[in-house]
């Protein structure tokens, strides 16, 4: 089982290459970056999390600019989006920006992506909510077609364009890792549509007694079970807990670091690395 941390850098927790660096030092496979371009002053939107929104959404960095940084200050750690809001950015250039990091860390970059829940955030990037899972899936099949066509071109409902060539294009082939977050049954059907990993949250699922039927529908989709990935996002740094997964056969736990400056942030790291 594998092991990454997620995290919301801010301009007063630590660095991205401070991270990156603590991160392969103690042999954490990943690092993920959450995003929101902004949080609008209305806060009509329920935080799945709870009842008060957390400060960091408010003041969370770019996750490609952070990426990078962390990118050129390491070696062999996986560099992921944690997640990416693809119903509030334009395919054309995100399949850029995506190339240009797979590109920037020789191939370790893994593309976690998602909807999002904030309807009034994506209202102010133009996206209907209750179009946001169709957008989704639209521009990440345009993506992939802009990532494996010299001559690139995609013709949908909500996303249009004609021949088109974009470059570089990314490293791994056909394209970096896409990991999809979500709940059971919805994420997992996208997953096996466009995908190659689930991303569930603990404590917002059943995720190991929904594991069977992730099998199943793996099958009547006509895709290995065995090559979906499944990452744990916000897993506790709890031995009862990660021993449970680990017997389910999850294939990566992510735990959550708080927006704190190097010292302390290098000392939680101490502890989660316990595990393993």
């Amino acid at each position: 089982m594998k092991f990454g941390i997620a995290s919301f850098p801010t301009e007063y927790s630590i660095t991205p290459s401070e991270l990156g660096i603590g991160l392969e030092q103690r042999g954490f496979e990943s690092m993920w970056v959450a995003e929101h371009s902004h949080i609008p002053a209305s806060r009509k939107s329920p935080w799945p999390g709870g009842d008060d929104l957390p400060k960091m959404y408010y003041d969370v960095m770019d996750p490609f600019v952070v990426l990078a940084s962390a990118a050129s200050a390491t070696t062999q750690l996986k560099l992921a989006t944690g997640i990416c809001l693809v119903a509030q950015r334009d395919a054309i250039q995100t399949a850029k920006q995506v190339a240009s990091l797979d590109r920037i860390s020789a191939g370790r970059f893994l593309f976690g992506v998602g909807a999002g829940w904030n309807a009034e955030e994506m209202a102010d990037h133009g996206t209907a909510f209750d179009s946001r899972f169709r957008l989704m899936r639209e521009r990440i099949e345009a993506m992939q077609a802009i990532w494996n066509e010299d001559l690139a071109e995609y013709h949908g409902t909500l996303v249009d364009f004609g021949p088109m060539r974009a470059r570089p294009k990314p490293l791994q082939r056909p394209h970096p890792p896409i990991h999809v977050g979500g709940a059971f049954p919805g994420a997992v059907r996208r997953t096996l549509r466009y995908g190659n990993g689930w991303v569930p949250i603990h404590g917002r699922d059943s995720i190991v007694e929904r594991l069977p039927a992730l099998r199943e529908m793996a099958v009547a989709a006509q895709r290995d079970p065995d090559e979906i990935e499944i990452t744990i996002y916000g897993c506790p740094a709890r031995i009862e807990v990660v021993e449970g997964y680990r017997e389910a056969g999850v294939h990566r736990l992510v735990f959550g670091l708080p927006p704190e400056a190097r010292d302390p942030s290098l000392a939680r790291l101490d502890r989660i690395a316990e595990f393993f």
